[in-house]
């Protein structure tokens, strides 16, 4: 059988009955999808609408969390006639979800599963999702890549970190991967061996499409480019990345490479699939599903345009809610129309963590971008990580290679002085290897101060 006819045989029958059996409406729902994508904008709000008050009202009825609250704040749910009226409810923290965790789980809840997000925010959370979730943000990612000409079925090499996944490498779920053409490659360890390694593999497996995490395939589109390896020869048609911020120079990096687009995504296992690039840039958030606001420090609703906090509501969550989510992320909803025609909104930009952001001594925030170009630019440093302990200290833990320049510790502590504040303390240390998160993800800043 030819390759366009065994992905056709995935998406269309192997991959429906799988979904079937575990008794999931992907098929249905990305069905479903293709068609309001293209909704005018006020047909997808007014639907958006209705699926809140449906979800209101069943959280009332089923979820002690909510019930009470409900109550508590005489929240009228058969009078809700705007999303707008969202914001009489409070923000839902991690530590909201650790307190209530029973709580949150709907009487009549069945097949619910236990989730845990890595703790990369240095917040762990354990949660619930039951089949409905599953069925929906499986659909929303369906959707997304069959915008890029790839489908289910299609080779995809999964460059992944998350214990979740590599410890559900049970035989049925080997088989399933098997089937469907998806090869998982594991990024916990990126030593020089281990990626040409990854490499070798990518080569015998000629994927259609990449899936992981930004740095990841930087890392790996790097090695290729050091040893003279080539990878634009593979026919990768698309590079989705996620988990982390994607920078312009990583982006640069993979297409190069690989020869192919990336391909943008943004969501979280707690927060679900928010939105996704299409092949015209625009970040188009999954509004069947989630509703997205941003908020200031204080909680407050910001404007379209303005930078905040964002914050979610995910409407098929009605098993274990999650309504006004804080994700700790920062970004910044557009009023734009994408060129692609679709009436879905977007967001305009994800500027990553709250905590990727660094406060300077005298209380002005900068992104972490303002740092990572110091290091970014200087000859010999292969790998950095900058921890902001503290307003009045910043370590910085640096690989270096041969190239390094013994006065270019000088010029980093200036730097960073000059943005930071003269008075703080600027400690440069050097390593052979500095480790990724526990998930699998890297983050090239990390702040210990509240904005």
């Amino acid at each position: 059988m030819q390759a366009e006819g065994y992905t056709w045989l995935c998406s269309n029958i192997i991959f429906p009955v799988h979904e079937a059996f575990k008794r999931h409406d992907t098929v249905i729902l990305r069905k479903n999808m293709e068609v309001s994508q293209w909704l005018p904008v006020d047909q997808i709000q007014a639907r958006q609408l209705e699926r809140l008050r449906r979800f209101l009202n069943d959280v009332n009825i089923n979820v002690p969390y909510y019930r009470r609250l409900f109550e508590r704040l005489n929240f009228d749910v058969a009078n809700f006639s705007s999303t707008d009226q969202l914001t009489q409810l409070p923000l839902l923290t991690k530590s909201d979800i650790r307190t209530h965790l029973d709580e949150l789980k709907a009487d009549d809840a069945t097949g619910l599963a236990r989730f845990n997000t890595g703790g990369s925010s240095g917040e762990p959370l354990i949660f619930y999702i039951g089949r409905r979730r599953v069925s929906h943000d499986v659909a929303a990612k369906w959707r997304a890549t069959r915008w890029w000409g790839v489908d289910i079925g299609d080779p995809e090499a999964v460059i992944w970190g998350s214990p979740i996944e590599l410890g559900a490498q049970d035989k049925v779920r080997l088989l399933r991967d098997k089937l469907l053409r998806t090869h998982l490659i594991p990024a916990f360890e990126m030593s020089a061996e281990k990626v040409d390694g990854f490499i070798r593999q990518l080569q015998q497996i000629r994927p259609k499409m990449l899936f992981g995490y930004p740095s990841a395939l930087a890392h790996i589109a790097s090695r290729a480019q050091q040893t003279g390896v080539r990878l634009d020869d593979l026919g990768v048609k698309v590079a989705f990345v996620t988990s982390e911020r994607l920078y312009d120079h990583q982006r640069e990096k993979i297409e190069s490479v690989f020869a192919c687009p990336v391909a943008n995504g943004y969501g979280g296992r707690d927060a679900g699939f928010i939105a996704h690039q299409c092949p015209h840039g625009g970040m188009h958030i999954t509004a069947e599903d989630i509703i997205v606001e941003i908020v200031d420090k204080d909680g407050k609703p910001l404007p379209n345009g303005e930078l905040g906090e964002i914050v979610v509501t995910h409407l098929a969550t009605r098993d274990f809610p999650f309504i006004r989510y804080r994700t700790g992320d920062m970004g910044i909803l557009s009023e734009k129309i994408c060129g692609c025609g679709r009436g879905l909104p977007l967001l305009e930009d994800i500027q990553g963590r709250t905590t990727d952001f660094v406060v300077a001594l005298d209380g002005t925030v900068l992104h972490g971008l303002a740092l990572i170009y110091v290091l970014r630019d200087l000859e010999g440093v292969e790998a950095f990580k900058i921890t902001q302990e503290s307003l009045e200290k910043t370590t910085v833990h640096i690989v270096k290679s041969a190239s390094y320049r013994e006065d270019a510790e000088q010029k980093i502590v200036a730097e960073f002085k000059k943005r930071l504040g003269q008075t703080v303390t600027i400690n440069v240390e050097y390593t052979d290897y500095i480790p990724k998160e526990r998930s699998g993800k890297f983050r090239y800043v990390i702040s210990h101060v509240k904005l």
